[in-house]
């Protein structure tokens, strides 16, 4: 679905050769970069008496996020830069996301404190070290591929979703999906002989799996999850039910195999209009027999109801309903009235011909035209001699 940070293919070497000035805080400098981007607000705003804030958060591939620390502002960062940072045993390469105050919401917003174990940011990446990490990129498909095969080979019931190589070429993170506990020690000790590489096993969950490959959802967008999605709230059968969708699993469930996310874009909504479409726990006693609610229409607020035996439908209001209700709890049965409305059809001649104006001249002419020909052909009477 993309490149390995931001999914266009457009942040590495563009964000290397950008000149885009520090006032541009904010802006995304990446050339076109979507996924998971972020709108700095708070770009041109520091605290009075006090300098901007020095952490900074960091982009990774498949839309990972960290914070590192800018050393007393030395390096002058514009938000798409990339630059190299401190990891365990090691450096890698990342882009800059966001920076300033902003940051440090985000940090209270995920329980991050401001203290020593914030990594720091070597320098900003030269040439030379986006030339590499791009030979070090080149390696993840044919790794991927190959441990894949290793993975049959030892009949371990996991699945390999992506692999990250370290922009030092010394450690490679190994994203899979499981069902159960899987025991790879041995899977890690022919993976580290093999590329020569320290080796890390990530468990991560379906939906953070279909976030980091990306794809497009039956709505034809590109999935939230991969966009701009990163809170994955649990989704039950309960909000189809709520919205009268029907409970069609291949409609429901996402690329991920699970239910939408989007199920509980408008839950809210259907709840609150919800409240007040009364409760049918029985049918409906009327004149005519009892009644079966068949359709609900929520914001309209109309309840559809059928008469046992009979094939039509008709509808109620929400008022109309609870008066029903009481009325059936006193024994006696609702009197229904049925407003027949007669329907006319017209075909497209006729409507034409209607809205059309009327020639009355011509028909005139016409008319007096046959007159006179039937004149000429008349037979003239016999003369009197």
């Amino acid at each position: 679905m993309g490149c390995g940070s931001c999914s266009t293919g457009a942040c590495g070497s563009v964000a290397a050769e950008s000149t885009i000035q520090s006032s541009t805080n904010g802006k995304c400098s990446s050339g076109g970069c979507s996924k998971m981007n972020s709108f700095d607000w708070l770009g041109n705003m520091n605290l009075p008496g006090e300098t901007s804030f020095n952490i900074v958060e960091v982009k990774f591939k498949g839309g990972r996020k960290e914070f590192f620390r800018n050393i007393n502002n030395n390096l002058d960062l514009t938000t798409g830069d990339a630059v190299v940072v401190e990891v365990q045993n090691g450096y890698h390469l990342g882009f800059v996301a966001l920076q300033g105050e902003l940051v440090r919401l985000q940090m209270i917003k995920k329980n991050i404190k401001d203290d020593d174990k914030v990594k720091q940011i070597y320098r900003k990446a030269t040439e030379k070290d986006l030339e590499k990490f791009e030979k070090v990129k080149k390696r993840e498909l044919p790794t991927m591929f190959r441990t894949r095969e290793i993975i049959q080979n030892q009949k371990l019931q996991m699945k390999l979703s992506d692999v990250e190589f370290q922009a030092d070429n010394t450690k490679a993170t190994f994203y899979y999906s499981a069902d159960e506990r899987v025991d790879f020690r041995e899977l890690i000790k022919i993976i580290a002989g093999e590329f020569k590489i320290r080796v890390e096993m990530r468990q991560i969950s379906l939906r953070q799996e279909a976030s980091r490959i990306g794809g497009l959802g039956s709505c034809g967008r590109e999935l939230c999850c991969s966009t701009w999605l990163t809170d994955f709230k649990s989704v039950s059968t309960g909000a189809a039910r709520y919205q009268n969708l029907s409970l069609n699993p291949h409609k429901l469930s996402g690329q991920c195999g699970r239910l939408k996310c989007c199920l509980n874009y408008e839950l809210e909504t259907y709840m609150d209009a919800l409240v007040d479409i009364p409760k049918i726990e029985k049918p409906l006693l009327f004149s005519k027999g009892k009644a079966q609610l068949q359709k609900v229409d929520i914001f309209k607020k109309v309840m559809w109801f059928c008469i046992e035996g009979e094939n039509s439908w008709f509808s109620l209001n929400v008022l109309e309903v609870k008066s029903a209700i009481d009325t059936n709890k006193t024994g006696k049965a609702v009197e229904l009235f049925k407003v027949e409305e007669e329907i006319k059809t017209l075909d497209f001649e006729s409507k034409l011909n209607d809205t059309l104006p009327k020639k009355k001249t011509n028909q005139k002419k016409r008319s007096n035209k046959k007159r006179r020909r039937n004149r000429k052909n008349k037979p003239k009477p016999p003369t009197k001699k």
